[in-house]
């Protein structure tokens, strides 16, 4: 494997990246309380994976708004700032790459999450279903619980909330990162304005599929002007079918997705961003992309294109040779892993991860898993 595709390096906007290989989002929930802060555990674990040619963070909430599972760190505060600035040392010592994404949850949520036990705030007073947020019950204990219901953004809030973004992209470059990434799948707040499920505005972020799509031009523009498009990458969860209706949460499912996506892909070609992420569904009845969906995203996005979901060795390959992708995300392999590159060159076997230890707690099931020698 040392030879293959996924050890070329490649240049990431001002960046030569070491491989094709990427550490991309994954939340973990185990940031300081009170405050969300970013500490010297969540820097130890992303030092550890530095030897991902490039990584994205566990999503990083923009406002205190934009939190919908407990533990999760935030970007909004000095605080907070300063807990990243910490992680990115470490991570720059080893050499690595790391750009923060940035996360509102928007309806997902829960008014014990909130400030004042508001409601959570939308495009639409519409709930979010099939779906469960993460609450805190006591010091070091939670439950799931349904999201609460939400309550619709006016116009001008939606625009306060773009600039909301471009202030988390500055405390982003305060705290040391490369650059960023806008989360914008899983159902959360940027993939709620694109849907026309979760969006039944009538003001000029509402109706066509042009005007569900401004919030995202708004947000990823506001974005580009504080870090550089050259710096940004864009990520988004393209479903097109799904049999698993506890999991539809994960990218709303359009009735048009290739136009709806291919559309919006248009839109970040045209601001120049870095990059595009597309997290697939990863459970074991998902459906693949279409070939014809990723062919099309290729021929209408310039920039580099990172594919997450469910990714072998592999399969990557197949991707990048197809000329589809051009990195690979591996998520519950680098949890597991610290050394996942150096596994896939070598052929090592990969540890496995455990999934009770995978959100909230210590160490364990965190910064413990060992390297193969």
């Amino acid at each position: 494997m040392k030879d293959s595709v996924l050890f070329h390096t490649t240049e990431l906007g001002p960046y030569r990246l070491k491989s094709r290989i990427v550490l991309p989002p994954l939340t973990r929930s185990r940031s300081s309380q009170p405050g969300n802060i970013a500490n010297n555990l969540m820097a130890t674990y992303y030092q550890q994976r530095a030897g991902a040619g490039f990584m994205v963070t566990e999503g990083t909430q923009i406002e205190p708004r934009g939190q919908g599972y407990a533990w999760t760190p935030g970007i909004h505060s000095p605080e907070q700032i300063e807990g990243w600035r910490t992680m990115t040392d470490a991570v720059h010592a080893q050499g690595g790459v790391i750009f923060a994404q940035l996360w509102h949850v928007g309806r997902v949520s829960h008014t014990s999450l909130q400030p004042d036990g508001g409601a959570p705030v939308a495009p639409s007073a519409i709930a979010a279903d099939n779906v469960s947020v993460f609450i805190e019950t006591g010091p070091g204990a939670g439950a799931l619980a349904a999201p609460s219901a939400p309550r619709a953004l006016s116009t001008a809030e939606v625009k306060d909330i773009v600039q909301l973004y471009a202030q988390a992209a500055r405390n982003a470059l305060a705290a040391g990162f490369d650059g960023v990434e806008i989360h914008c799948a899983n159902g959360y707040l940027v993939n709620q304005f694109i849907s026309a499920h979760s969006n039944h505005r009538e003001d000029e972020y509402g109706g066509s599929l042009q005007n569900r799509l401004r919030f995202l031009r708004e947000v990823t523009t506001a974005v580009a002007e504080v870090v550089g498009k050259e710096r940004l990458g864009v990520r988004f969860a393209p479903l097109f079918a799904s049999t698993d209706e506890d999991r539809v949460y994960l990218g709303l499912v359009e009735e048009n997705p290739h136009e709806t996506y291919l559309e919006a892909v248009k839109v970040l070609q045209e601001i120049g961003i870095a990059y595009l992420s597309i997290a697939e569904a990863d459970w074991d009845s998902a459906l693949e992309l279409p070939d014809s969906f990723r062919s099309a995203v290729r021929s209408a996005f310039s920039g580099k294109i990172i594919y997450a979901g469910k990714y072998t060795a592999e399969r990557g390959i197949r991707v990048i040779e197809a000329g589809w992708g051009d990195l690979v995300a591996f998520g519950r392999p680098f949890i597991a892993n610290p050394d996942l590159p150096a596994r896939i060159a070598n052929n090592w076997p990969l540890n496995l991860a455990d999934p009770s230890s995978m959100y909230g707690g210590t160490a364990k099931g965190y910064t413990d898993y060992p390297t193969y020698e």
